[in-house]
């Protein structure tokens, strides 16, 4: 019998991380980089002026230590959240369908006059979210505990 994975196992704390700059979020990026997530858990708030995705993301953090230990790999739910975001573009993303799993393949600043810019977050499949942020500001946060990564493997690419 398996149990899910505990954060003693693995002796980590949740994730709670924030980018004020693209050093930041370079760090960001490789922690959310193979993200899934349904298209319902995106979300907008046009007047908080708040984007933000509940991902199920892999966690590179403790991926040695599983290969390591011979023990299965990860994933936990988190929210990725950008402030400040004053527009949202999409290309190939849809929400019309609910059951659509979309997979975060790299997130990206590129930075405009007086500390504006664009995030954009590429997704597999030609998808993108381009975010049209005043400032940036983004917070990564774990919110459930580490659970075993239905595939148990670790998510691969072909070059």
């Amino acid at each position: 019998m398996s149990d899910d994975a505990r954060f003693e196992d693995g002796g980590d704390a949740p994730l709670r991380l924030r980018a004020l700059d693209s050093d930041d979020l370079t760090v960001i990026a490789a922690l959310v980089q193979d993200a899934i997530f349904p298209a319902v858990e995106m979300r907008f708030d046009r007047k908080a002026r708040r984007f933000a995705l509940l991902l199920n993301r892999f966690r590179w953090e403790d991926a040695s230590n599983a290969q390591k230990r011979a023990r299965d790999f990860e994933r936990v739910q988190a929210v990725l959240a950008f402030e400040d975001v004053m527009a949202v573009r999409t290309q190939g993303v849809s929400k019309a369908d609910p059951d659509m799993i979309y997979s975060l393949l790299a997130v990206e600043f590129v930075p405009a006059e007086d500390g504006a810019g664009q995030v954009m977050l590429t997704l597999a499949g030609d998808g993108a979210i381009a975010l049209e942020v005043e400032t940036l500001e983004a917070v990564l946060r774990d919110v459930t505990r580490p659970y075993i990564a239905p595939s148990r493997q670790a998510p691969s690419h072909d070059t």
